[in-house]
C-alpha cells in the first residue's frame, strides 16, 4: 500500500500531498486516516508557518472512493462514528481540522475537485486553483447529503441559495463559476507556484498575528457584534503581551531579527 499523504517541511512551509493518483485521490478509509494523521502530525511539529495541500498527479481529488467504502459497512461506521454529534468524526475531520490549525492552509487546486475533494479544500483558508480546475459537490448523486464538514466553510463563502443549489443538483461547476460564487481565493496557472508564494508572504509576518487573525475570524465571522469585539481587544493585549509584535516591528525597520516559535 503506498504512503497515503506525504509530507515535505522546508523553511516552515509544510507541503501535504494527496498520494493516490492511481485512484485520482479518491478518498478510502486508509486516506482518511492519513490526512487526519498528517494535520497531527503539523500540530505537533514546531516552526510550521504555513500548509500547502495538494493533489498528487491530474487530479486534486475526485471524492470518495466508492467501490471501496460502499462495500465496507465496517469502514462506513468507523468513518461516521463519533462519540458526541457536535463533535468532528473521521468523515468531517479531514476538512474540520484544517480549520482548527493555528497556521494557516492553502490548498492548490488542480483538475477535478469532487466530492469528499471539495469538503477537504473548504477546509483551508485559501484556495487557488488552476483555470481548468472543475469543482463539484457530488453526493445528491448517491442521493446523500454533504457530510464532510464543509457546511461550516460554504456559510462563510456563498450565498445560501447557491449553496443549497450545489449541494442539491451535484452540478460540476468550472473555475470561473467557482470563483464568482467564493468557492475558490483566486485562479493560476501555476496553483503551486502561486501557493508557495503566499505561504512565503505569510511567514513573514509575525506568527502570533497571524494565528490570531484566523482564530479571531473564524469564530467571530458570524455572531454577536460584541463578543467580536470583546475578542478582538483580548486578542490584541495578548499579541502586545507576547515578543513576536515588538520583533515585527524591528523588523520593518530594517533589523533581520527571527521570530519567536
Amino acid at each position: 500500500m503506498t504512503q497515503r499523504v506525504i509530507i515535505a517541511v522546508e523553511s516552515g512551509i509544510a507541503c501535504l500531498r494527496l498520494n493516490r493518483a492511481d485512484k485520482r485521490n479518491a478518498l478510502d478509509l486508509e486516506m482518511f486516516k492519513s490526512i487526519a494523521a498528517a494535520q497531527a502530525e503539523v500540530r505537533r511539529r514546531g516552526g510550521i508557518r504555513a500548509v500547502i495541500l495538494q493533489g498528487e498527479g491530474a487530479d486534486f481529488c475526485t471524492g470518495l472512493d466508492v467501490s471501496s467504502m460502499m462495500s465496507d459497512r465496517k469502514a462506513m461506521i468507523r468513518l461516521l462514528w463519533k462519540w458526541l454529534p457536535w463533535q468532528a468524526n473521521l468523515a468531517q475531520q479531514v476538512s474540520v481540522g484544517w480549520r482548527r490549525l493555528s497556521v494557516p492552509v492553502i490548498a492548490a487546486i488542480q483538475g477535478r475537485c469532487w466530492g469528499g475533494g471539495m469538503q477537504i479544500a473548504l477546509g483551508a483558508d485559501f484556495r487557488i486553483a488552476h483555470p481548468d480546475a472543475s469543482f463539484s459537490v457530488m453526493e445528491g448523486k448517491w442521493g446523500l447529503i454533504p457530510d464532510m464538514g464543509g457546511t461550516l466553510a460554504l456559510r462563510e463563502l456563498m450565498q445560501r441559495d447557491h449553496a443549497m443549489r450545489i449541494a442539491m443538483t451535484a452540478e460540476t461547476l468550472d473555475a470561473t463559476a467557482a470563483l464568482a460564487m467564493g468557492l475558490v481565493t483566486e485562479l493560476s496557472a501555476g496553483p503551486e507556484q502561486c501557493a508557495h508564494q503566499l505561504a512565503r508572504l505569510l511567514s513573514q509576518r509575525s506568527p502570533d498575528a497571524v494565528a490570531a487573525v484566523k482564530r479571531l475570524y473564524r469564530k467571530s465571522w458570524t455572531g454577536s457584534e460584541g463578543v467580536a469585539l470583546a475578542r478582538e481587544t483580548l486578542y490584541q493585549w495578548r499579541i502586545l503581551a507576547g515578543a513576536n509584535q515588538a520583533i515585527a516591528v524591528k523588523r520593518q525597520l530594517g533589523k533581520d531579527i527571527p521570530f519567536k516559535l
